[in-house]
């Protein structure tokens, strides 16, 4: 089965932010469970390199007009050391200046306009710079964006348009006829009242006169492509359009678009009717994730308050980093980050629980049956807490199944620490020191069995959310694989703890 799934692209007008850690690290992980499933998994990111700002920022780092390649050539770096920081592992990395979507987009453009889709007239309305979007009269709201209320441009000029107006019943029948396309359902009622609204058809082009940081117009020379139509191309050029046939019918439709609440109209109205517009079926889910919030307000550069991840990952470490972003709230709300916060739960589900499970466990490995494994035989008695550790770590394969499809980390974290904090529980309940003093060896050999395995779930069950955790784990349990089960012989490889507290 196929599984192809993307991040937006990521502007490149500065370095990445936690907002653009946190959507790859979500892509990362749902790419991570369905390739431990067994799916053919495309997981595409990448960086969107026209456009005004890109002008504007090449310049104010001192680089001259036309230098604008060798300004993002320096930025793209940082963005792909920061994945492979974060242990991101994606299929492709696709760049808006790449020349195979160049092409893809341009063939877009010829295909549209022969068809009668895009037109030439004069422009008058507003343009927000830093949101690279269009206003029309009425949308504005007194000379200020809509979306960032800062100060709009006044246009006039000549352009192309792409008759989107003509499709407008068609996206709301379409968004109402599929349940799962716009997630969360807040969300996709969000763009049904956009839509109660007349659709205005979409500027496309900018004229080189005034901004020439662009693909150009293949059916005119003196214009460049709008920055937006141009980069939601690169979702179906990646996998293949225009020259790739079999490659695209494989991997298309998408099966999710991930991206932050900002972007929800470009995806969910601009870009659905593009691709029907060329025949090409919509992505089967667009699902809009929220905002980090520090002190009450969203994290910009003008403010000042932007969360540097790279400087988090170095503190508390990649998995700390990742897991609190996935646990901390439910995906598709925004969440309040905050450095306290992040060491509550550090000290308290990473520390205190799974690192103080596998710790106590492998000490009890060692002290009690000499570092290996123990032998659970077939008269090993059972007590109700320990069949409860057992329906617990066995029910979790359905209950990660059940969870993340709806990109419920959260939950699906839910679910494993319950099984954790089951066998925390069990460890107190049981006394296993209290059943080696009185040499109760095969009760105990059944309690630390019991224990292992479930540790080994666990590992296996956290891989996607915590891969270098899942690996130290599996290591330590002596699993050379997730297929690995635990013999009664093998050697564990105890080390230091996973998570040592922060005072």
């Amino acid at each position: 089965m196929k599984f192809y799934i993307t991040t937006p692209l990521y502007y490149v007008n500065s370095k990445p932010h936690i907002g653009h850690s946190y959507t790859n690290i979500a892509v990362d992980t749902v790419s991570r469970f369905y390739r431990m499933k067994g799916c053919d998994v495309f997981f595409m990111t990448g960086t969107d390199e026209h456009g005004e700002k890109i002008e504007k920022a090449t310049l104010a780092r001192g680089f001259k007009t036309g230098e604008e390649k060798r300004f993002v050539d320096e930025i793209v770096p940082v963005f792909k050391e920061l994945w492979q920081k974060l242990g991101i592992q994606y299929d492709c990395f696709i760049r808006t200046t790449d020349d195979y979507h160049i092409k893809a987009v341009q063939a877009v453009l010829d295909k549209l306009y022969k068809d009668g889709k895009i037109y030439k007239k004069i422009y008058k309305g507003w343009f927000c710079t830093p949101c690279e979007t269009f206003w029309s009269e009425a949308q504005s709201d007194a000379g200020l964006c809509p979306d960032c209320k800062r100060r709009l441009e006044k246009l006039d000029e000549e352009n192309y348009f792409f008759k989107i107006s003509e499709y407008q019943n068609w996206l709301i029948d379409y968004i109402n006829s599929n349940t799962g396309f716009i997630k969360p359902d807040f969300r996709k009622n969000e763009v049904l009242g956009f839509l109660k609204e007349p659709l205005h058809d979409l500027c496309i082009s900018r004229s080189k006169s005034r901004m020439s940081w662009g693909i150009e117009i293949p059916f005119d020379k003196n214009f460049v492509t709008y920055v937006w139509f141009d980069a939601l191309i690169n979702y179906i050029s990646g996998i293949g359009y225009p020259g790739d046939a079999g490659r695209l019918n494989k991997y298309w439709p998408a099966d999710f678009h991930i991206i932050g609440k900002d972007i929800l109209r470009h995806h969910a109205v601009y870009w659905p009717i593009m691709l029907h517009a060329l025949g090409l079926a919509p992505p089967r889910t667009i699902f809009a994730h929220g905002w980090w919030i520090v002190k009450g307000e969203k994290m910009s550069k003008s403010k000042g308050n932007v969360v540097d991840p790279a400087a988090l990952i170095d503190r508390y470490g990649i998995d700390a980093y990742r897991y609190f972003l996935l646990r901390e709230v439910p995906f598709g709300l925004d969440g309040t980050f905050s450095e306290e916060a992040l060491v509550t739960r550090y000290n308290s589900d990473l520390a205190n629980d799974i690192g103080n499970l596998l710790n106590r466990t492998l000490t009890m490995v060692e002290k009690y049956f000499e570092g290996k494994v123990p032998n659970v035989q077939r008269t090993a008695y059972s007590v109700q807490r320990i069949d409860l550790l057992k329906e617990k770590a066995i029910a979790l394969a359905d209950e990660l199944d059940k969870a993340m499809p709806q990109l419920d980390f959260a939950g699906a974290l839910v679910k494993i620490w319950e099984v954790i904090n089951v066998a925390n529980k069990l460890i107190e309940d049981s006394k296993p020191w209290t059943l080696a003093k009185e040499k109760k060896t095969d009760e105990l050999a059944t309690l630390i069995y019991t224990l292992l395995d479930a540790l080994r779930i666990v590992a296996i069950s956290i891989s996607p959310f915590m891969p270098g955790t899942a690996k130290a784990m599996m290591t330590q349990l002596g699993i050379c694989d997730d297929k690995k089960v635990l013999k009664p012989g093998d050697k564990i490889n105890k080390s230091a703890p996973l998570f040592p507290r922060i005072e």
